[in-house]
């Protein structure tokens, strides 16, 4: 029986904090912390977009 490349392909389920890590594989793993660096490059960015606009609004406030 022939295995076509069109067939649906698993979905890697997403990270979930605190899962059981023993069932994935190396590459898994590897994936996962790539995707979460990611993840938490992203979470810094807007944090420190929002602390830039929170210090412009003290700034307008304190002139007054």
């Amino acid at each position: 029986m022939a295995i076509f490349d069109d067939e649906p392909k698993k979905k890697a389920r997403p990270h979930e904090i605190g899962q059981d890590l023993s069932l994935l594989s190396v590459g898994d793993l590897t994936e996962r912390i790539g995707i979460l660096r990611e993840e938490i490059a992203r979470l810094e960015a807007e944090l420190q977009a929002k602390g830039s606009t929170k210090s412009a609004a003290e700034a307008l406030f304190r002139r007054g």
